[in-house]
């Protein structure tokens, strides 16, 4: 029961970050398509407070794969290196890009670290996508060397997709939320417009996934389309669609919540599909797991990790997400638009 237990906190790690990591890719990507610098400055404002405490997860991530399940980490390291490096790299130079711009005073600084934020934005999701794809597509075994054809497959360029779409769908929900608390009008039906597109992508690229699936990473398929997988997509569709209609119907109390959940059950459909396999159909999570006292020990660290990190994560989103952080003023926004600006 414990290489399970520990399995199952590694996909709650994982959903952790697709949510809020995510929200972040995904106000970085619309950062990338703005059409001028109100909705910049709003994701600048939005972001500030929460963007480095989300990579806390991804750290969590890591250590949980490499202490719990060794023998999974090096043989997803040796065969997928190449995108991970260029996740890693996308990484740091968004950051980078992020701190710099703002600071900078002249206007060709500022578009270039906007840019070297943006397009980092889009670049980290889609490799970190694709390393998930390449693995339930069951193209990384232990001793598998790295090829293009691990991460470089349909499997993987539809995850890829999907991770940039869900992404865009979770930062541009939040960003509906954070414009209306800033009482910047004009930018929740901005947002608001863009959050239906981006469901939309979302629609598409998983219906152009299901026969791509079904050839290519068949045991994923399978479990998707039978017992708790499937229940857990139709959830996380049922989510989906509630959120599509409060964005409707301009409610943007529960839309936060909605997004979230579809996102979050779809991580877990995912992790019930794969079941009993950490590398399907190569490896299962029983054979993968390290020493019983290290998962003891790693247990152990678990709750002590999250009874001291998790009050202080659920605070500083609280803080944000009400209000009780630093206010939105109009040198913030421009209210008074410049001239090129177009929502």
């Amino acid at each position: 029961m414990m290489p399970e237990l520990i399995a199952w906190v590694l996909v709650l790690a994982v959903a952790a970050y697709a949510c809020a990591g995510g929200t972040d890719y995904g106000a970085g990507f619309w950062d990338l398509l703005a059409g001028g610098e109100r909705p910049r400055r709003l994701i600048d404002h939005a972001m500030g407070p929460v963007w480095e405490a989300n990579n806390v997860w991804l750290i969590f991530v890591l250590v949980i794969m490499w202490t719990g399940f060794p023998t999974t980490f090096q043989a997803v390291f040796a065969a997928m290196w190449l995108p991970l490096a260029l996740a890693a790299v996308g990484l740091v130079l968004r950051g980078a890009g992020f701190a710099l711009r703002k600071p900078a005073r002249r206007l060709t600084q500022r578009r270039f670290y906007g840019a070297v934020f943006a397009i980092s934005s889009l670049v980290t999701p889609f490799f970190l996508g694709a390393v998930l794809g390449g693995i339930a597509s069951g193209r990384v075994a232990v001793g598998t060397t790295a090829s293009a054809d691990a991460w470089a497959n349909p499997t993987s360029v539809i995850a890829g997709l999907l991770a940039v779409a869900a992404a865009a769908f979770l930062g541009a929900v939040f960003l509906c939320s954070d414009a209306r608390r800033f009482g910047a009008e004009d930018l929740v039906g901005y947002f608001r417009r863009r959050a239906l597109t981006a469901l939309g992508a979302i629609v598409v690229l998983a219906l152009i996934g299901l026969p791509v699936t079904h050839s290519d990473a068949r045991h994923v398929w399978e479990g998707l389309t039978r017992g708790l997988g499937l229940l857990l997509v139709l959830l996380a569709a049922v989510c989906g669609l509630g959120t599509a209609v409060l964005l409707a119907r301009r409610s943007y109390r529960w839309c936060r919540y909605t997004s979230v959940a579809s996102v979050a059950l779809t991580v877990f459909a995912w992790g019930f599909a794969q079941r009993p396999y950490l590398l399907p159909t190569s490896l299962t999570v029983a054979d993968a797991a390290g020493a019983p006292q290290t998962l003891r020990w790693l247990v152990i660290v678990t709750v002590v990790a999250i009874v001291l990190i998790g009050p202080a994560l659920v605070l500083l989103y609280w803080m944000d997400t009400h209000g009780e952080l630093d206010s939105l003023t109009d040198a913030d926004t421009q209210a008074g638009r410049a001239p090129g600006d177009t929502l």
